[in-house]
């Protein structure tokens, strides 16, 4: 199994866990790549099954149009586009100065744990 060194995390965090991360940042400690959801609805929201694909299938690929995009997941172009929208706000993707959107990660790490209520 390779390592993946770029490596995006998407978690559920608190507003005092990703105050403590950002000071931690301040002070000098390594952070990674973090994107913080405040609740699992929000989380499951985000990251949809078509959207995991999608992912999937821009791995590694670089910038790319969205057509190119539905065409690597093999999805409908009009539901990527929608699909790439929620990620590009999510700061999941990102788009380029051509217009084309990219996946910069090597790998996507999903870190939360299940409590009772």
């Amino acid at each position: 199994m390779s390592t993946a060194t770029n490596t995006l995390t998407l978690s559920l965090a608190s507003r005092e866990q990703v105050t403590h991360r950002a000071l931690a940042a301040f002070a000098g400690g390594r952070q990674g790549a973090h994107i913080s959801c405040a609740s699992m609805e929000l989380l499951w929201r985000t990251s949809t099954r078509k959207r995991w694909a999608l992912l999937e299938a821009m791995v590694g690929g670089g910038s790319m149009s969205i057509r190119e995009a539905a065409r690597r997941a093999a999805h409908d172009v009009k539901a990527v586009h929608g699909d790439v929208r929620a990620l590009l706000d999510a700061g999941v993707l990102e788009r380029d100065g051509d217009g084309r959107v990219a996946f910069r990660y090597d790998a996507v790490h999903v870190d939360f744990t299940l409590t009772a209520a």
